[in-house]
């Protein structure tokens, strides 16, 4: 991990942050994340600033280049992170969002939406009398459901948060 600022007593040893950030890669490759994404996505979640340069990112994980590509243009892809240049520079610097989970989550509603449109096309095309015709179906309902509950979730959770005492 890359060093800054601060009183020592605050900072874990960098061998025990790098141990701790292949395990937390791991536990998203379980989950279903690519691996080189899990572990992109687990540096810039344990940097201070949330966001790294490229060279940056393939320093810190003793790859290439090409693979760091491969993995933020993933983290893009579904929300995790943004590209944004560097103020001044010419370098590309990929940060999490500030409300990290709050928008990847929040910005599902037109990827469901999509999903259910798709869903209802084939459980038409399949027949409700079908097996196939009832599964897609089922699945165009519960996609529905998330739709419908995401925002209330999403609410519950700015205010939990609000009420947290700031630190």
């Amino acid at each position: 991990m890359t060093r800054r600022p601060g009183k020592a007593a605050d900072r874990p040893d960098p061998t025990h942050a790098k141990g701790f950030v292949e395990r937390l890669a791991a536990t998203l490759t379980e989950s279903g994340m690519p691996r080189m994404a899990a572990r992109t996505f687990a540096v810039l979640l344990c940097e201070d600033e949330g966001s790294a340069t490229a060279a940056e990112l393939a320093d810190q994980l003793q790859v290439s280049a090409a693979a760091i590509s491969g993995a933020v243009s993933y983290l893009q892809q579904v929300g995790l992170i943004v590209r944004e240049r560097e103020i001044g520079g010419r370098r590309d610097v990929y940060r999490l969002y500030n409300d990290l989970w709050y928008e990847a989550v929040g910005n599902r509603d037109q990827l469901l939406a999509r999903w259910i449109t798709t869903f209802d096309e084939g459980a038409t095309m399949f027949g409700a009398d079908t097996p196939t015709g009832r599964r897609l179906a089922e699945t165009s309902r519960f996609a529905d459901f998330l739709r419908a509950e995401l925002p209330l979730i999403l609410q519950r959770w700015r205010e939990t948060e609000s009420a947290r005492p700031q630190r």
